[in-house]
């Protein structure tokens, strides 16, 4: 499990809201925020600068800010141990049924920002394509979820993690 719910979670009715996106290097739930001092100097050492804290002082990716290149300045930066390079990325682009294309609309900004060439477009009757994730090509760095003029696109956790310095998409 990628993520699990903390007791306050528990008592509250369960989670509030998708898994926090944390930096390259962060190890599943509880034990992320049981080493993490929230001291910050992970997002001071993010070249992109696509790393802040939650509400809760943690640290997060926010790929609606931009594309992790996977450099593991962050990763450097730690010195509590919560960031580590062994730590997998279980991260994958995915669309929502709010995607223009979904809906015919001719749009192709996500693939056009995917260097990985992760994201295809499936022709469908009618004349429109679709989206298509390749989740074995796609390194999760979150370069597709900004350039999408809808909002459709997300990264979301996947059973089959990739290591932290692969390269991006």
């Amino acid at each position: 499990m990628l993520d699990q719910p903390t007791r306050r979670d528990f008592l509250r009715g369960g989670r509030s809201g998708p898994p926090a996106i944390r930096p390259p290097g962060a190890g599943p739930e509880p034990g992320f925020s049981a080493l993490c001092t929230k001291c910050g100097d992970c997002e001071a050492a993010c070249p992109e600068a696509i790393i802040h804290r939650d509400a809760t002082g943690f640290p997060v990716v926010d790929p609606a800010r931009g594309a992790c290149t996977f450099c593991l300045a962050c990763t450097g930066a730690c010195p509590s141990g919560a960031l580590t390079e062994t730590a997998p990325w279980p991260w994958r682009a995915e669309a929502s049924e709010g995607c223009l294309a979904r809906h015919g609309v001719e749009c192709r900004a996500c693939e056009d920002h995917c260097d990985a060439s992760a994201i295809r477009f499936l022709p469908m009757l009618g004349g429109r394509s679709e989206p298509v994730f390749l989740r074995d090509a796609c390194t999760g760095c979150g370069g597709c979820v900004a350039p999408c003029p809808a909002g459709a696109i997300r990264l979301a956790p996947t059973g089959r993690p990739t290591e932290a310095g692969t390269t991006p998409c």
